[in-house]
């Protein structure tokens, strides 16, 4: 009797230990967090970036990205149109990748594309850039931004925006990615994560009134 009492106690357990585990793994794990620390400092960072937008009247949502960052590149193609029928403003800030153990991580066109939309705020520049093949973007009529110690500079602030960002969202229990996105839900809470999977994709758009 005691060893079919045992028996039952783990079964439940082990019933009640699968479901917690579903419902973290499916809905716990993909939502995002309320940022809490540093808001004024977060806040500050984005709003003084290069971003560019359609310049929408609904809410704004912040996304940190890289152009060829496949992620991103799916966001937008799938979200975008949906955010922007609802008038949400995406404000898009595009770095170059710093270098890695020596390696350039980003292209000369890409470095001069990120300076020039940081500089110009140009949605249609990114549109243009978009629905451009990756591989054969030349950045046609852009100054490049190598050996200009002006447009270099604001390459250089994309990627010190992004290290100064990590640690900060770090504190809110978000780890930095591509894409980042961040934004204010219908309570006025600022909200964010990095949404790197379609996961995360439907409690934005809720958020956000999509």
């Amino acid at each position: 009797m005691r060893f079919k009492t045992w028996a039952i106690l783990i079964l439940v357990l082990a019933i009640a230990g699968a479901g917690g585990w579903a419902y973290w793994n499916h809905e716990l794990r993909w939502r995002p967090k309320t940022i809490t620390k540093h808001q004024a400092e977060i806040v500050k960072l984005l709003e003084t970036s290069g971003w560019v937008s359609p310049k929408l009247p609904g809410r704004k949502l912040y996304m940190v990205s890289y152009h060829t960052c496949t992620d991103c590149i799916r966001f937008k193609l799938e979200e975008f149109p949906r955010l922007h029928a609802r008038g949400v403003d995406t404000r898009v800030i595009v770095i170059a990748l710093a270098d890695k153990n020596g390696m350039a991580q980003s292209t000369p066109a890409e470095r001069a594309t990120v300076a020039q939309l940081w500089i110009g705020r140009d949605w249609e520049l990114l549109k243009r850039w978009d629905a451009a093949p990756v591989t054969s973007w030349a950045a046609p009529g852009i100054a490049p931004a190598d050996g200009d110690m002006a447009r270099t500079a604001v390459v250089e602030a994309g990627r010190t925006l992004a290290d100064k960002l990590r640690p900060l969202l770090r504190d809110n229990g978000i780890r930095l990615a591509y894409p980042t996105l961040i934004w204010w839900d219908a309570e006025g809470k600022l909200r964010g994560c990095a949404c790197e999977r379609r996961e995360t994709y439907r409690f934005l758009r809720k958020e956000l009134g999509v």
